[in-house]
């Protein structure tokens, strides 16, 4: 598998200097689930992606938006595109959205209006833990606005990449199911920061009920624990178990570099990943790391 063709199906650019990022530049940080993220805060682009994947046959990439400053949602693929014509990357794009908006139907053509955006996602309105979820809290899957934004992804023919904690999970099984011609596509694995017994059981149960609905996939990406570096002991379980659950061919690996930098390197994780599935049939292996987000994406 040394040479095997990968498409990374997320990851970020950005160039500081722009002052579109403002997550990234503030004092003091905001609260983030890997904690301190220091490590990150400066520019990221095509030449820093090459050097981190050196020696992995990267062959196409998928952007995903990052929190670029939301008073102007398109003007990070507007950049984006500058990039792939000066690059030849990223070859895909997820671009920012937010359903809620009074202007949401200008902001979704604007994206389509682009050659590379396949998606959108928004972070919705997420609790604190499973016991604080509020059915239909504003901003959340369940928010009618929320909802009414969503609905004009179908004409646009644009999926929806979601990033949720597991227990908001029966939310997007609902969103999936009472729109079904829109795919969700779930990033970094549902979030399982929670590693213990009690953890990967509510984990788990959640994700079941998200993947039975037929309009889903998932990234098995952002599996960093805070303050633990990345492995394939700690993570083979959860990847294991969540391709199982979706079938080979509604899962792909990504990267999430450089955010998953802070618990390990590019190539350490994307070869945990082949370790992981080292007995799966060759098909099933470049259905994984290629083929699922060559058909997904669509990457240019």
């Amino acid at each position: 598998m040394a040479d095997f063709p990968i498409i990374d199906a997320h990851h970020h650019f950005w160039d500081l200097e722009m002052g579109r990022h403002s997550w990234l530049c503030r004092t003091p940080q905001i609260p983030f689930r890997y904690g301190d993220y220091s490590d990150i805060c400066q520019n990221y682009l095509i030449k820093d992606y090459q050097r981190d994947a050196a020696g992995l046959n990267v062959v196409k990439t998928v952007h995903m938006e990052a929190e670029w400053d939301e008073s102007d949602p398109v003007g990070e693929t507007r950049w984006l595109h500058k990039l792939h014509d000066a690059t030849g990357y990223p070859n895909a794009i997820v671009g920012q959205a937010w359903f809620d908006r009074d202007d949401i139907a200008v902001v979704l053509d604007g994206h389509a209006a682009f050659p590379l955006v396949r998606s959108v996602r928004q972070k919705p309105k997420a609790a604190l833990s499973p016991e604080k979820v509020v059915v239909g809290a504003p901003g959340s899957m369940d928010d009618p606005n929320f909802r009414e934004g969503y609905s004009l992804l179908k004409s646009h023919g644009l999926h929806y990449d979601l990033q949720t904690p597991w227990w908001h999970l029966a939310e997007a099984a609902r969103l999936a199911q009472d729109f079904p011609d829109t795919l969700i596509i779930l990033n970094h694995t549902g979030l399982p920061s929670d590693r213990s017994d009690a953890g990967v059981i509510a984990w788990r149960a959640a994700m079941s009920v998200f993947a039975e609905q037929p309009n889903t996939a998932v990234k098995i990406s952002g599996l960093g624990v805070p303050g633990q570096d990345w492995t394939v002991d700690r993570n083979g379980g959860v990847v294991r178990e969540t391709i199982a659950l979706f079938g080979v061919e509604r899962c792909m690996f990504a990267s999430n570099f450089p955010v998953d930098r802070i618990c390990g390197g590019f190539a350490s994780i994307f070869n945990g990943f082949k370790t992981i599935v080292t007995g799966f049939k060759p098909l099933d292996q470049a259905a994984l790391f290629h083929d699922n987000a060559e058909r997904i994406y669509r990457p240019m």
